[in-house]
């Protein structure tokens, strides 16, 4: 692309553009409105090529400055259907990470991007990344016919378009609802976030979408079929190896094969034992809460302190990276809706805490018997708080008693005999999905009937 004044290519993609090399960020936490939608048009709509500005060049802000931004794509081809619409929409990560300068994260109304100060010294305008944009789509997407692109920088006409996107979105998800895992033999992979996260991969399901929230089961259907080479492929979901914890024999092979070696099992619906990779692009975080056995929930758009005292961005550090991390595990947020939404530890009877804005937003995935049992920020602030609410409302962390079972007990033995005797409570509490306080009754138990001297 010779007219672009910075380079452009595939060796960008995991640039990272770090705070004092950047000019503007677009979008980000501290942002209200920004977004990305790929749209698909009638031919006579489009005018192939045409790149349009609404508002600012990035010349004409201040360093430091941050922005509300939108990106509409407006597409049309021979048979393009609109199901297309997310798997065209999502490689805008890509193909923005392919400009020199240019680093964007996140998607749809999460997206974050900086601008270096190094490309807008060099020339770089949104002229030049909407022509990129739009060039590299057409080489990708060869069913793309024309295209044209209008980047956003007005923050009164982002959130005009912004609501419009919203509900966009909300009709995509709401194609995938009522679809069960166990109703089909392929889930999908993608890889779009490697180049951030090397060793990360994210497993698509019908019950689970991808943890960027952008990509449902139907779209990576979609997108495998129509680039069978790309990013997202099928997966032979395999042997059902534990169905409460999600654990597949086909899902384990593809990990293995495509994490770099660095993993070889997932479980699905938990985050205990072997939970799924994070990359960095997830909608929410499920933290885990020792103090009451529970699980919090925070999502990037809330900016405060947790139940915990930590914020979703330290909290995003722990759990990002393409690792797997006991107690912390990123998720697309529509995951809320499904049967299997952390089945494997209890499902809801399990959530503690969440900010009242996914509350409120959920309340359709919340099972209404535990609706007014799980606090926000507006009920308690800190532990102690929490506690206290849980026993006032009758949580079913706060009344449960903790049964020790043949079958926990049989665990137990099975993982102390593995290790020889040699175990540690916080470790074993952990791989057996327990607290370190029931592991220690279970021990008691086990040294009371004499099993254990």
């Amino acid at each position: 692309m010779d007219d672009i004044p910075v380079k452009v290519g595939i060796v960008y993609e995991g640039e990272r553009i770090r705070g004092p090399e950047t000019f503007i960020e677009l979008g980000g936490g501290k942002v209200d409105y920004k977004f990305e939608l790929v749209q698909v048009k009638e031919k006579k709509e489009v005018e192939d090529g045409k790149i349009t500005l609404l508002g600012k060049d990035i010349p004409d802000f201040n360093e430091g400055d941050k922005i509300a931004f939108g990106v509409l794509v407006e597409v049309y081809g021979d048979g393009l259907e609109k199901d297309l619409e997310p798997v065209i929409e999502r490689r805008i990560h890509d193909f923005l990470n392919y400009i020199q300068g240019l680093m964007h994260l996140n998607q749809r109304y999460d997206i974050w991007c900086r601008i270096s100060k190094d490309a807008k010294e060099a020339g770089l305008r949104f002229e030049h990344v909407g022509k990129t944009l739009a060039n590299l789509m057409k080489t990708e997407f060869t069913f793309i016919d024309g295209i044209q692109v209008t980047l956003i920088t007005d923050e009164k006409k982002v959130k005009e378009l912004y609501d419009s996107a919203v509900e966009v979105y909300e009709e995509r998800d709401a194609r995938v609802r009522g679809m069960k895992d166990a109703d089909v033999d392929e889930f999908y992979g993608c890889l779009l976030c490697q180049s951030f996260a090397p060793n990360h991969l994210c497993i698509i399901s019908p019950e689970r979408a991808s943890l960027c929230g952008a990509i449902s089961w139907i779209d990576a259907r979609a997108a495998a079929r129509v680039d069978p080479g790309g990013p997202i492929f099928a997966i032979e979901k395999g042997e059902v190896l534990d169905e409460v914890k999600g654990e597949f024999s086909g899902v384990n092979d593809i990990v293995k094969e495509k994490s770099n070696q660095a993993n070889d099992r997932f479980y699905m619906y938990s985050m205990f034992g072997f939970p799924h990779t994070s990359c960095g692009c997830f909608e929410a975080i499920a933290f885990y809460i020792p103090e009451v056995d529970g699980i919090g929930i925070v999502d990037r758009h809330y900016t405060d302190n947790t139940v915990n005292g930590l914020k979703f961005s330290m909290m995003a550090t722990e759990s990002g990276g393409g690792e797997q991390v006991e107690g912390f595990l990123g998720f697309g947020i529509q995951w809320m809706y499904s049967e299997k939404f952390f089945s494997g530890d209890g499902g809801y009877n399990r959530i503690a805490w969440m900010p009242s804005h996914i509350k409120k937003r959920m309340k359709e995935a919340i099972p209404k018997d535990m609706f007014g049992k799980i606090p926000t920020e507006k009920d308690v602030l800190n532990i102690q708080e929490l506690k206290a609410f849980l026993e006032e409302k009758g949580h079913p962390l706060a009344t449960a008693k903790f049964e020790v079972t043949d079958e926990i007990k049989n665990k137990a033995i099975e993982y102390i005999l593995e290790r020889d005797g040699e175990v540690y409570p916080e470790e074993a509490a952990k791989q057996l999905g327990i607290t370190e306080d029931q592991f220690m009754q279970i021990i008691e138990k086990l040294q009371e009937e004499g099993v254990l001297g």
